[in-house]
């Protein structure tokens, strides 16, 4: 089994359009059509298994979460061809689609729900992430919670991790995010917007603080064009590209998460100023690609040597 496990809650098939520019109440000619497995614990595993190739990373993994119905299947389906190892749990619902269109540098994102996941299906998922972190040093927990699941499901999932002697990465939202840090991960990913909604306004560095006063171990935060912010009870550290980049940011924070993610597996004291400089690189090469979850390794190379 895989030493990083990614959980993907609320997997995706991914579809992304590719137009010149868009225009809202117009019709547009779409010149490209990506369509492939996603969501954010998805875009972890697949930037890990890039990682992998270049003889990066050192760890196996395994992707794991619901999937149900024709979506579900095309969604394991994808994975499996794109050689990125998948555990996932059956849930009677199929699976959701999220739709993104690229324009001008920047994309607009349209969510489907999920689907509803059941009490007894829930304790499935449960029984199969215990079997899965027993032989891993390391889970991601990102994303939304499909309908059904408690706020308090990522808390639970960090408790489970955390007494098998697995650390955690959770990249999360509104109440699942403070639930979530109450169980003491040890990295916190949250982007401003979501580290606003769980710690309150006011500046990054002292709303970050509040989320190690609430359990987080560390508490990283993406902050688009302007790089990674990084609050640890030894001090924060900053990192940002070195130049701004044209392309599809959707999943610049997952490749962050994937550096992250690597980080964990080291032993001793984390060097912060290291750790962002490899995220940034790793993040804004992911900016290059058209799709989330990609990362072109010969410009991931180049990006860390401007870092």
């Amino acid at each position: 089994m895989g030493e990083i496990v990614t959980v993907t809650l609320n997997a995706a098939l991914d579809v992304t359009y590719e137009v010149e520019a868009l225009v809202p109440n117009a019709t547009h000619r779409v010149t490209a059509v990506h369509r492939r497995a996603g969501g954010k614990g998805v875009n972890v595993a697949r930037v890990l298994t890039t990682l992998g190739t270049l003889g990066d990373l050192g760890a196996g993994i395994v992707a794991t979460g619901f999937a149900g119905g024709s979506t579900g299947a095309e969604i394991t389906a994808d994975l499996a061809a794109a050689g990125v190892p998948a555990r996932f749990a059956p849930v009677a619902g199929d699976s959701r689609r999220t739709v993104t269109v690229v324009a001008d540098g920047d994309a607009t994102i349209f969510n489907e729900p999920g689907p509803a996941v059941t009490s007894g299906e829930w304790r499935e998922f449960r029984a199969l992430f215990l079997e899965l972190c027993r032989d891993a040093r390391v889970a991601v927990l990102s994303g939304s919670l499909p309908p059904g699941l408690a706020p308090g499901a990522y808390a639970e999932l960090v408790t489970d991790a955390r007494a098998l002697g697995v650390r955690v990465l959770l990249d999360a939202d509104g109440e699942a995010l403070g639930l979530g840090v109450a169980a003491g991960p040890d990295i916190v990913k949250p982007n401003a917007a979501e580290l606003e909604r769980a710690a309150g306004p006011g500046p990054e560095e002292e709303a970050a603080s509040r989320l190690l006063g609430a359990g987080a171990g560390a508490v990283v935060v993406s902050r688009g064009a302007d790089g990674l912010l990084a609050v640890t009870p030894g001090g924060s550290w900053s990192a940002r590209p070195s130049r701004r980049l044209p392309g599809n940011p959707t999943g610049a924070g997952d490749a962050a998460a994937a550096a992250l993610a690597r980080a964990l597996l080291r032993p001793g004291p984390t060097d912060w100023p290291a750790v962002l400089a490899d995220a940034v690189a790793l993040s804004a090469a992911a900016v290059l690609s058209p799709v989330a979850g990609t990362v072109d390794p010969a410009a991931y190379l180049a990006l860390s040597q401007e870092t």
